[in-house]
């Protein structure tokens, strides 16, 4: 781990700015950061309010980065169609300066990540994920940005989660963060970093976890977990924009450099914000782009298949923490499929973070876009002790709001969050009849999850009946699903009890 951390360490990039304040005069830096910005529908009100910060921050005499916290190329419909390409472009016309990898990067795998990477007018970073034990093609290490005199150093890091989050090749690595951050964060502050800020996507705890055990670290600018939050106690010093591009997160930090004892030290104070974007005039230039990519979707995929009789809830928060309505559908509709006893969808695979009402007509565009990551459904045996651990392991995340929680078909469970992981199920039945450790049941899923995905281990040692290759498009089977039917009614019906 040393080794790869010492190649990261050294392959830094000193950025010279243009006009400004002289070396000894303060300086005012506004950071703009964005992350889980995958989708493009906001990318001319992003484009918007960075242009108009960035100008009234040149008005101050104010530098500016504008800095991305991860997942930018997956998942979206249009992703679907030209792996992420689009993200890239978008990123690009709003400003994006740094970026670090977030685990949705490797949902398409490596050779798409590396095709986006290398397209990318702006710079990727990380310190801690490899490729073969080498840093990630593209991807560079930690930087130096030189303000007039005052030197800014820049730290890239993805969750080790990422391995099982996403589809990274069998030679991705993922290092740990403190001992990636310490490595990094040091040779900054030997190259005479003055401020040292970390581009995160690993959710709060990691995030704060880092300004409480990194001392060189000063600020965090997180990602992963989607929450639009600022946290500053004095100590820790962490914020991110929540996800889709709803918020800006301005942090201002102003800085100088002071004698004390005969020497220079610097001294500086932040200030924070959230800056929405709902109001903004769209950018022209970026909105027609954004209208051409959506009238093309609009043309391929905009026919109707059906509708519903009742409201479908993809919300996140719904979808991994509760019986909904649209979990019910996806379950359901793979169970056909493949005539399997039972179903489960992960709650993560469902991406479309919205409220369809009664009444919606349901078209292909709608179902591709609430999954979007090109899952085939497969089929596999496995033993109620499988399916129990597989329950157990589905309800453990409730509290991060974690995609492994499980959306279930032909069968019910009830669970306690109040009590700890491993323990949380209280009652499991399979066609009304209490789950028998030891008989044997068939499952439908989707490859991804069947494969080990979302962290959903025990099912690799299941017997594989149908594989993704013959299981056909999990999104298709949906589709076909609602066709048949014209009108579905996937009521919430107790499924998923939550009794504490």
């Amino acid at each position: 781990m040393f080794s790869f951390l010492r190649t990261f360490a050294f392959a830094l990039v000193a950025v010279a700015t243009l006009a400004g304040p002289a070396a000894a005069e303060p300086l005012k830096l506004v950071l703009l950061h964005l992350n889980d910005w995958d989708k493009m529908e906001s990318a001319g009100k992003v484009a918007s309010v960075i242009a108009a910060e960035k100008e009234a921050a040149k008005a101050e005499g104010a530098f500016v980065l504008v800095t991305f916290g991860g997942d930018l190329i997956s998942p979206s419909l249009m992703s679907g169609i030209d792996k992420g390409a689009h993200m890239i472009e978008l990123a690009e016309q709003v400003g994006i300066e740094y970026a670090t990898l977030g685990n949705h990067e490797f949902d398409l795998g490596d050779e798409v990540l590396k095709a986006r990477v290398a397209e990318s007018d702006f710079k990727w970073i990380s310190s801690n994920v490899t490729l073969d034990g080498k840093p990630f093609p593209g991807v560079e290490g930690p930087q130096i940005v030189d303000m007039n005199g005052y030197k800014i150093g820049l730290i890239g890091l993805t969750t080790p989660d990422t391995s099982f989050l996403a589809s990274p090749g069998p030679g991705v690595g993922f290092a740990d963060y403190t001992e990636a951050a310490t490595t990094a964060a040091g040779v900054l502050k030997g190259l005479g970093a003055d401020f040292i800020i970390v581009l995160s996507h690993g959710g709060e705890t990691l995030d704060r976890g880092l300004t409480r055990s990194v001392k060189d670290i000063d600020l965090v600018l997180g990602g992963h977990d989607h929450l639009a939050r600022i946290v500053y106690d004095g100590r820790d010093m962490t914020a991110s924009s929540g996800s889709q591009g709803e918020f800006i997160a301005k942090t201002v930090i102003e800085m100088d450099k002071v004698e004390k004892r005969g020497k220079l030290s610097l001294v500086w104070k932040p200030s924070f914000g959230l800056v929405a974007t709902a109001g903004a005039i769209p950018a022209a230039q970026v909105q027609a782009q954004v209208d051409e990519y959506t009238a093309a979707l609009d043309r391929e995929l905009g026919q109707v298949i059906g509708s519903t009789a009742v409201e479908l809830d993809t919300r996140r928060a719904a979808i991994r923490s509760q019986e909904t309505a649209f979990g019910n559908l996806v379950a359901d509709a793979s169970r056909a499929a493949t005539g399997a006893d039972v179903g489960l969808a992960n709650g993560g695979g469902i991406r479309g973070d919205t409220v369809y009402p009664a009444g919606t007509q349901l078209t292909r565009k709608i179902i591709l876009t609430e999954l979007p990551f090109g899952n085939s459904t497969v089929k596999l045996q496995l033993t109620g002790a499988q399916l129990r651990a597989a329950l157990e392991h589905g309800v453990s995340g409730l509290e991060d709001g974690q995609g492994r929680f499980p959306q279930v078909s032909g069968m019910t469970y009830s669970f306690d969050g109040s009590k700890p992981v491993g323990s949380r199920i209280v009652e499991v039945l399979v066609a009304g009849k209490p789950l028998d450790d030891n008989a044997t049941y068939t499952l439908s899923t989707n490859d991804y999850v069947g494969g080990g995905g979302d962290g959903y281990g025990m099912f690799r040692d299941a017997k594989v009946l149908i594989d993704g290759a013959a299981g056909g498009l999990e999104a298709g089977q949906v589709i076909d699903y609602v066709l048949r039917n014209g009108t579905v009614s996937p009521a919430v019906e107790g499924r998923i009890k939550r009794i504490d």
